[in-house]
């Protein structure tokens, strides 16, 4: 979908939400799914009834305004442990494992996982298996928390190869 199609998506669907007493974390359209995901503002879990009530105030809205041609599933979400993050989240997931993805290389690489260490108004901080990157949200394509805080990531360095077939070989000859 093109971008001032989604723009007027943002128009209409943000501000209804945010009227209900919820934030949008995603509007994604997705062939023919329209996904709004959404969390309370007041910090509490997201449930079946919030989804529920986002979706009967979205529905004659959307209706009335259509702004998608053709049929469409409209989805309503929470983000779930696996969330996706948006710049302003950094700071509240602070501590927590996050896989971020650049739109280009930052010292040779592009994927980083690990602990959110550090947040300010220009990037984040993530603590990965070799070492502290410093990562500018502008260069962010896409992050999310990785949903499992107990396993900080491994080294991403591949390890050495062993020939086991010669290893084996060797022991033979003794």
């Amino acid at each position: 979908m093109a971008d001032s199609h989604m723009k007027k998506l943002e128009g209409i669907i943000i501000p209804a939400v945010e009227a209900l007493g919820y934030d949008v974390v995603r509007l994604l359209m997705s062939g023919s799914t329209l996904q709004v995901m959404a969390e309370p503002l007041s910090g509490l879990d997201m449930t079946i009834d919030d989804c529920t009530l986002i979706s009967r105030a979205l529905s004659p809205l959307l209706d009335v305004e259509d702004p998608i041609s053709g049929t469409y599933l409209l989805e309503i979400s929470s983000p779930g442990i696996e969330r996706p993050l948006r710049h302003k989240d950094f700071a509240r997931f602070a501590g927590l494992i996050a896989r971020v993805e650049t739109a280009s290389p930052i010292a040779g690489r592009r994927r980083f996982t690990g602990k959110i260490a550090g947040v300010d108004a220009d990037g984040a901080t993530i603590d990965t298996a070799e070492g502290p990157a410093r990562i500018p949200f502008a260069a962010i394509a896409k992050a999310r928390l990785t949903g499992d805080e107990s396993n900080p990531p491994k080294s991403s360095a591949k390890p050495e190869r062993k020939n086991k077939h010669k290893a084996n070989l060797q022991e033979d000859e003794d």
